[in-house]
């Protein structure tokens, strides 16, 4: 017979039906008269019931039917008798695919999430996890979905790079030299001409730059793809390997780029509250009392624009009036996350877009304002999170771009194709970039971005 899945025998109500759900075991309750075994497949966070008559089935056979065993289930799809939900199967057939004993790591019982972390290839399968990962492939989808109707070609930059899009050498290096044997110049440095691509090269932090060269081509494009930083921090908001989404546009100016962030995050936020309601109401329930609120909070405020130096100005007459903070405040200075949530959750109580940052704390590509001393960047400031975004208009004017370029010690050699942009054809344009992690850990209520991706990269973790 034919595999039902579970989210689609429980929202059957042709009763009679026959069907043949497949999943694993959640729970198992044995009496003399009968059994009930909650089956889950993934497709939902709802359990299906199967109701075991034990006298049809070997006691071996049901003896094996542990949480986490792997089952095929065939029989009667009814009206549930119980609460909680609407339908169940009276079993007919069962069959164990693979069996799990007592030292099953993911048993039903409250694990710690720094407990599940050691056993990433099996945490998937909880409750927690599971919701997780539904509304991670759903944000995916969202964001397709959205740069696609407003015009956006999707686009592939390399993860393989010569350059430093950030410029903070954290870097993960790609070679095929024999590490016990690094050849080496006459002045004693790595000599990388018999390098497989005869240069020094890493991993990318970022598919901004090759992004760049694609909206002065295309007028607007976005990539999404694995993103590296080789930084020693483990912190809950760091890993070495995460996701990004980094739309560039062509002819777009300030103000023009926070209401596209601003869409663009109400357009995710909203897509999971339709979308996701039952992973979202168990993670409420579960994770975090407030998730719900705070994601419809979202969607109903307009997001505050405040520039640094009247965000400095806040932050400094909160200091005076008894507010700590770990890192104090001074103009100049990269905010902290702490002073990021503050000035959402307790002085603006909504999410917040800063610009006019100091030039000295951002990138070199940074449009420079008309002061001399701040640059149009934006960084998108959430609740629970900080920073959800960071972006900016870019310079595109050659000149300027040069200077800063030659100001920060960046190697030219690395830097002519992209300046070739401002010599060939320039224009205004800029784009933003988000973390995916950072979204789903303020969609789903999440604590710690080593849980919202399926296998997390950390430093001396590498697992799985």
């Amino acid at each position: 017979m034919k595999r039902t899945k579970v989210v689609d025998a429980l929202a059957c109500t042709d009763f009679g039906t026959d069907v043949t759900v497949m999943g694993w075991v959640r729970t198992h309750r044995s009496s003399k008269a009968v059994d009930f075994v909650a089956l889950n497949d993934g497709s939902t966070i709802k359990n299906i019931q199967i109701v075991v008559d034990p006298a049809k089935f070997d006691e071996d056979t049901l003896k094996q039917v542990t949480t986490g065993a792997s089952i095929r289930a065939a029989g009667k799809l009814v009206e549930s008798q119980g609460a909680g939900q609407t339908v169940e199967i009276q079993c007919e057939d069962l069959e164990v695919f693979g069996g799990c004993g007592s030292d099953y790591p993911m048993q039903k019982k409250g694990q710690s999430f720094e407990y599940m972390r050691q056993y990433a290839h099996l945490r998937l399968r909880t409750n927690t996890f599971g919701a997780v990962m539904r509304i991670r492939h759903n944000m995916a989808i969202a964001i397709h979905q959205y740069f696609h109707e407003h015009g956006f070609y999707y686009f592939h930059t390399p993860l393989i790079t010569a350059s430093d899009a950030e410029g903070a050498g954290d870097m993960f290096q790609v070679t095929t030299m024999d590490l016990k044997n690094v050849p080496a110049t006459e002045d004693g440095k790595v000599d990388f001409s018999d390098d497989f691509f005869g240069k020094r090269t890493s991993l990318t932090v970022s598919g901004q730059l090759e992004g760049e060269l694609g909206a002065t081509a295309l007028g607007q494009i976005y990539t999404f793809g694995p993103t590296f930083r080789a930084e020693n921090s483990n912190t809950p908001r760091h890993l070495a390997e995460f996701w990004m989404i980094e739309p560039e546009i062509a002819f777009i100016d300030l103000d023009d780029l926070m209401d596209l962030e601003e869409d663009f995050i109400k357009h995710c936020v909203k897509w999971a509250l339709d979308n996701c309601q039952d992973d979202l109401a168990f993670l409420n329930q579960m994770v975090d009392k407030h998730l719900l609120e705070r994601l419809h909070h979202v969607l109903e405020e307009e997001f505050v624009r405040l520039p640094y130096t009247e965000g400095i100005r806040i932050l400094e007459e909160a200091q005076k009036n008894g507010q700590k903070f770990e890192f104090p405040v001074n103009w100049g200075m990269d905010l902290a996350s702490e002073h990021e949530r503050f000035l959402v959750e307790h002085h603006f109580k909504r999410p917040v877009i800063m610009t006019g940052y100091p030039k000295d704390i951002k990138a070199f590509y940074m449009k420079i304002n008309d002061d001399g001393k701040t640059v149009q960047g934006t960084d998108v400031l959430f609740p629970q999170i900080g920073e959800i975004i960071g972006g900016s208009v870019r310079e595109e004017n050659y000149d300027k771009l040069l200077g800063e370029i030659k100001r920060r010690d960046i190697p030219m050699k690395d830097m002519w194709w992209y300046l070739d942009t401002r010599r060939f054809g320039t224009c205004p344009h800029g784009g933003f970039g988000l973390g995916f992690e950072r979204l789903i850990l303020f969609v789903t209520g999440m604590q710690n971005i080593r849980d919202v991706i399926p296998f997390p990269r950390t430093p001396k973790s590498a697992e799985f």
